[in-house]
């Protein structure tokens, strides 16, 4: 995954922001050593400002699709009222397994109801309104994830999607992921129900507020 700022500004503005409890440094720890692909794990910086964007929509109904070791999940539920609601959806038990052992070491983890199984079944039964929705799960069906999201986000709310970049191979995409995120960002870009930004944040990040 390419970084698009350089070290030494990226560990400037990581040393100006809030800083990261010793709990997700445990939980980034183990992500690198018990897991194949770490950099699946959001980072520090944008599981800050995953948390601050859940504050500042004042939301109480999440929607998570990829929860991998639960890093952002656990940032997006201390954002969250005390009687929110963020609910998590991923295939791989031994990842999530990862993630509740630290959710439950937290006391904003009873806020996370993690659901194991194809998120675009998960989705289908889930009811609007919601607040915010995060995507950061296989490429290829993104799309079809922002279709089956957006009618149950309420107005004012906000997707946001990760590795909208993927290390810039969305400039002349080779693979079939690199080709379903640029299909995917044309999408977005075309798409008039929101109004929207691409940020070069670690892989890229488009922040979504539907009209």
């Amino acid at each position: 995954m390419i970084s698009f700022i350089p070290e030494n500004i990226q560990a400037y503005a990581d040393a100006h922001s809030s800083p990261e409890a010793v709990l997700y440094q445990e939980l980034a720890a183990e992500t690198r050593a018990a897991t194949t692909q770490p950099q699946m794990m959001v980072g520090h910086g944008e599981g800050l400002l995953l948390k601050l964007l859940v504050r500042m929509l004042s939301a109480r109904r999440v929607v998570e699709i990829g929860t991998f070791t639960g890093y952002s999940a656990l940032a997006m539920a201390e954002g969250l009222p005390d009687d929110g609601e963020l609910i998590t959806c991923d295939v791989d038990p031994k990842a999530t397994a990862i993630a509740t052992k630290y959710w439950n070491r937290s006391p904003h983890g009873k806020k996370i109801a993690l659901r194991l199984g194809p998120a675009l079944d998960t989705l289908a039964g889930l009811a609007g309104p919601i607040d915010l929705v995060f995507i950061d799960a296989d490429k290829q069906n993104y799309t079809r994830y922002w279709e089956a999201c957006l009618p149950k986000v309420r107005a004012g709310g906000v997707i946001a999607a990760d590795n909208v970049l993927w290390s810039g191979e969305v400039l002349a995409p080779k693979d079939a992921d690199a080709r379903a995120l640029a299909e995917f960002n044309e999408h977005i870009a075309r798409d008039p129900r929101v109004e929207h930004v691409m940020l070069p944040i670690r892989d890229g990040i488009t922040i979504a507020v539907k009209r």
